[in-house]
């Protein structure tokens, strides 16, 4: 079986060094939730920088809670680990002003900023430290120009205060350098559009720098709380021609290291980093070779030239159909966040999903099990295709073909007819392979 649908991206691209930094100039961060890494010794943040790096990232948005006492501590490892590098990576503090249980005092905020933000290791954007936040809506204040935050520290401040909505965030733009929001996962059984995106460059308007977020899955697993899902599925591969679309000035991917929420595209430390209730649906199932693309991604969208050297594939999916195991009370969306709850089968599709990066025209051929292969026709450069588990079992296998010959192969995790996990339920993170 031949079909030919395919999304991809145009443009071709290269990574480029990160050196010293000019306001022009875009970049691209990962998320790091710094609560999730009590394990991490300098060695480990030393790994993590490595991979970042090589995988064309610029910086780590380090972002943390108050009060937590692994937060400073972490900060802390992790600065030193990339001061003994010093290979050009850099880091920046997000303070969350809802993931610790109590907002950030101003105090605080003013005492790491002035610890860290003159650390060879700190981004400096416009020759300002660069500051995030995960929302802190209730303290917009301390961070007016000559507030309790920057009137001891001045910052480049690009704050997440999607809360307050493309409409709310008009009376604060004198507060704000830049804006980043966190719309970006789809609601209900949708796939991901870049409509909220535009919506807020234009409350923002052209004056203010536009963060952008991109992730490859959202499954909320934790303990303590609803646990609910938003779509994946093509998301990753959706959310980098968005990105090529918006023209943002920064991306920031979440996230490296969420476990409880299945966004990760960082390396499995230890279990003691997972949090209570998500290891069941963590172990085993690697995100890492969601990575493999970067390069391209972030060279495309930065416009820097990139030379297609090898053929690649990645390819993600759930092990098996969403209705092979119980639901265990886990919803389609967030009613805590006002959103309406739905079916959440419905919200993933039982589908195996793939992107293909290739140096010339080529056939990619998918096959499920010992059921025939379906092939697709690629295009020099980026390619991406979903294809049904249409009640199909058995391993996965990847080939790109050229010319009758396949130039290479891989297989990926089985995929079975119900859930393989001992407690019954679906499993709603996703298996990630790539060649």
């Amino acid at each position: 079986m031949k079909r030919t649908t395919s999304l991809f991206l145009s443009a071709v691209a290269a990574t480029s060094s990160f050196t010293r930094l000019t306001t022009a100039q875009k970049l691209a961060f990962a998320h790091v939730v710094v609560g999730d890494t009590a394990a991490h010794t300098q060695s480990t943040w030393e790994n993590d920088i490595k991979l970042a790096h090589a995988a064309g990232l610029d910086a780590f948005a380090l972002n943390g809670g108050f009060p937590d006492s692994n937060v400073p501590k972490q900060i802390a490892n992790a600065f030193a680990a990339c001061e003994s590098l010093a290979n050009g990576f850099k880091l920046f503090v997000a303070f969350d002003y809802l993931g610790g249980g109590q907002p950030w005092p101003a105090s605080e905020v003013v005492s790491i900023l002035q610890n860290y933000s003159s650390s060879d290791c700190y981004l400096h954007y416009s020759n300002r430290p660069f500051v995030s936040t995960f929302e802190g809506t209730g303290n917009i204040d301390d961070w007016a120009p000559g507030g309790a935050v920057r009137g001891a520290v001045d910052v480049y401040f690009v704050p997440d205060w999607t809360s307050l909505g493309p409409t709310g965030i008009g009376a604060h733009l004198d507060n704000i350098d830049g804006f980043f929001s966190w719309d970006m996962w789809p609601n209900g059984a949708s796939d991901m559009t870049a409509d909220h995106d535009l919506a807020w460059v234009n409350a923002i308007g052209s004056e203010k720098t536009y963060m952008m977020g991109v992730s490859p899955w959202f499954f909320h697993s934790a303990s303590g709380g609803t646990d609910w899902v938003w779509r994946g599925d093509d998301l990753w591969a959706d959310r980098w021609n968005q990105v090529m679309t918006v023209d943002p000035q920064f991306v920031q991917v979440v996230t490296w290291n969420d476990w409880g929420e299945a966004s990760y595209i960082g390396p499995f430390v230890t279990d003691n980093e997972v949090p209570s209730g998500s290891s069941v649906y963590v172990d085993n199932m690697p995100h890492e070779s969601f990575r493999d693309f970067l390069p391209y991604y972030i060279a495309t969208f930065k416009g820097d030239k990139f030379d297609i050297s090898r053929d690649q594939m990645q390819y993600w999916y759930r092990l098996a159909p969403a209705a092979g195991g119980s639901e265990c009370g886990v919803l389609g969306n967030n009613p805590d966040q006002g959103q309406t709850v739905v079916d959440v089968n419905s919200v993933v599709q039982d589908k195996v999903f793939f992107s293909a990066l290739l140096t010339s025209p080529a056939t990619v051929q998918v096959q499920i099990g010992n059921n025939p292969a379906v092939s697709y026709d690629g295009v020099a450069g980026i390619n991406h295709w979903n294809q049904d588990f249409n009640g199909q079992t058995g391993v996965v296998k990847f080939s790109v073909v050229r010319n009758g010959a396949t130039v290479k192969s891989n297989t990926g995790a089985e995929i079975t007819a119900s859930t393989s996990l001992a407690n019954g339920c679906t499993n709603y993170n996703t298996w990630v392979g790539s060649f």
